[in-house]
């Protein structure tokens, strides 16, 4: 159980990296703002014109009798919506990395320098291209995981109780080990790590992977907030990928105020 609140360590100490450096949260702000603004305007079509793609795709439900038609159509929209709305929040954080790439693997390469005890950073060595062909792939198979995933809880959730009780936790914990699987990538990519490997990494750590994701998970049901977090967890999410890899990790900031401190000592 420890490593639970490890796990949520990272996330915090991520958030305060980037809260440090306010030049690289800025930045990453923006593909967390461009991928709102898309699945804004895509919600906002399909609540304007999600019924009539009910209607349009159920003609035969046009000769049963009143009120029937309405009913069923009526609960296929709210289905519609309900797995737009889901489908929204599992796949925004690979959106967003896939269009925040540069933007992220920047950061994450920051971190590692800033942490590292030799000031390095580990490099995959690939082109810019090939990394954001990789990653994008990489990205398609969680989400068809994840989508699955999803289906099957959402189909859980008409049980009773089980399903307005259990079936939702467990929703957090398993979106919570895709999104650390999404942000842990960025770093883990970097180091030639393939999917395959990285999943087994995280399995072997679940309650680690659960302190970091499932809150985040929990907050990220807000887009908005998701935005303003991304830079923070990708952050958090190198520091913790260290960790995977059995990493040195130091307090880059700390070290450098304590060597300051030291440098106007004897020059007084």
């Amino acid at each position: 159980m420890r490593d639970l609140g490890v796990g949520f360590t990272y996330l915090v100490q991520g958030q305060r990296w980037v809260a440090r450096h306010g030049r690289q949260y800025g930045f990453g702000l923006l593909p967390g703002l461009i991928t709102l603004v898309l699945y804004a305007a895509a919600i906002a079509a399909l609540a304007v014109w999600g019924a009539d793609f009910v209607a349009w795709s159920t003609p035969f439900a046009d000769d049963w009798s009143s009120p029937w038609p309405g009913l069923f159509r009526g609960f296929l929209t709210a289905v519609l919506f309900g797995l737009g709305l889901l489908l929204a929040v599992v796949t925004f954080t690979a959106v967003t990395l896939v269009i925040g790439q540069p933007f992220y693997e920047s950061l994450s390469e920051k971190v590692d320098r800033d942490v590292s005890p030799d000031g390095t950073a580990p490099e995959s060595g690939l082109s810019f291209a090939r990394d954001l062909w990789i990653s994008a792939c990489d990205s398609l198979r969680i989400v068809v995981r994840a989508a699955l995933w999803g289906i099957l809880l959402f189909a859980l959730g008409f049980l009773p109780v089980v399903g307005q009780t259990v079936v939702p936790v467990i929703g957090f914990f398993v979106t919570g080990f895709f999104l650390t699987e999404e942000l842990t990538a960025v770093a883990l990519q970097r180091r030639r790590v393939e999917l395959r490997e990285r999943l087994a990494l995280l399995r072997a750590r679940k309650t680690l992977v659960w302190g970091f994701g499932t809150p985040l998970a929990v907050a990220f049901l807000v887009p908005v907030v998701a935005v303003f977090l991304m830079p923070g967890a990708v952050a958090g999410a190198t520091l913790m990928a260290r960790d995977l890899m059995g990493e040195e990790t130091r307090d880059g900031d700390r070290d450098r105020e304590g060597a300051g401190d030291q440098e106007a000592a004897s020059a007084s």
